[in-house]
């Protein structure tokens, strides 16, 4: 495998490599397993493109603001549990040195089987309940990240003429976005949930809180990948959420979940219009899941998250 430097400068001393492989299908960066003589540990690089569709160009501090999230969080004992441990970090090169947590699973595998325990759902909110009362005054605003974020949820789904072949993706997709892309109201709701995902406030988001983030290892839950971080709306986090639990079909109702376990003041509202951008953006844009729907169930989706942003 070619590196763009040499990991022997990482090593202790009298560490020898026994190998090197890909840690699973990373979508924005790249991730490796470093097995040596003495340990294992993750190696994570950024790299000014998306690693999963190379031709997107992305901003290599996101890897500086992951670093910094979980700084930001080390001091909260259930967040820092739930997270992995940082063991280095080389802004030089783009690149964190992270604990190996094992051979873990995400949770999509949620797409084809749409089980899951509410003690998890529970922790997910608890999760989430905690981070979101860290101020996040000073975090980096990621303000690069968000653009390239503000761009495949809020412009190109929403875009008649966005250079996507969806009917590539499956037949009959390009045609059931149509009624999306024309609902001049929907829109206009749209851009204006756009300006407001790049606004500031004080509360921590993790920003990309979808079962992708989600690991179950032999200690518990763990939640990565927070290159989206920034200091924003807490009920984007919570949109983000129920959007993939609908997606996978999810039997759970989490609203009620959210009013029983978050915990926080919150706005219902504002949950269901994130959530609805989540589901269009995942069906008619670019970031597309692994869903086993046919284009009626999709349809089905399409209108309900259209209800979701429009609703009275």
């Amino acid at each position: 495998m070619n590196l763009e430097f040499d990991l022997k400068e990482f090593l202790w001393n009298n560490e020898t490599i026994i190998s090197l492989q890909k840690a699973g299908e990373g979508n924005m960066n790249l991730v490796f397993r470093v097995k040596t003589n003495q340990r294992s540990f993750i190696l994570k690089q950024a790299k000014p493109y998306v690693v999963k569709y190379p031709s997107i160009p992305a901003p290599l501090e996101r890897i500086a603001s992951e670093n910094i999230f979980y700084k930001s969080i080390e001091r909260n004992t259930f967040l820092k549990e739930r997270s992995p441990k940082i063991l280095d970090f080389v802004p030089e090169k783009h690149m964190l040195l992270m604990e190996d947590l094992g051979e873990i699973k995400d949770y999509t595998r949620l797409y084809k089987e749409p089980n899951i325990e509410e003690p998890i759902l529970i922790e997910l909110l608890a999760y989430l309940n905690q981070l979101h009362q860290i101020d996040g005054e000073n975090f980096p605003d990621n303000m690069a990240m968000r653009k390239l974020n503000h761009e495949h949820i809020f412009e190109i789904p929403f875009e008649e003429e966005n250079g996507l072949d969806l009917n590539q993706i499956q037949p009959g997709l390009q045609e059931l976005a149509r009624p999306v892309q024309q609902n001049q109201q929907l829109k206009d709701k749209a851009r204006e949930l756009g300006k407001r995902y790049l606004q500031n406030t004080n509360a921590l988001i993790h920003g990309d809180f979808y079962p992708g983030s989600w690991m179950v290892c032999e200690n518990g839950l763990k939640i990565i990948d927070p290159e989206f971080a920034f200091a924003g709306d807490p009920e984007f986090d919570l949109g983000i959420l129920a959007a993939h639990l609908k997606l996978a079909s999810v039997d759970k109702d989490i609203y009620t979940l959210i009013q029983q376990y978050y915990c926080r003041p919150v706005k219902m509202e504002s949950i269901r219009q994130w959530e609805g951008v989540e589901i269009i953006r995942r069906l008619i844009g670019v970031a597309q899941l692994p869903l086993q729907k046919n284009i009626a169930e999709k349809e089905v989706l399409l209108k309900y998250a259209t209800h979701q942003i429009l609703q009275p």
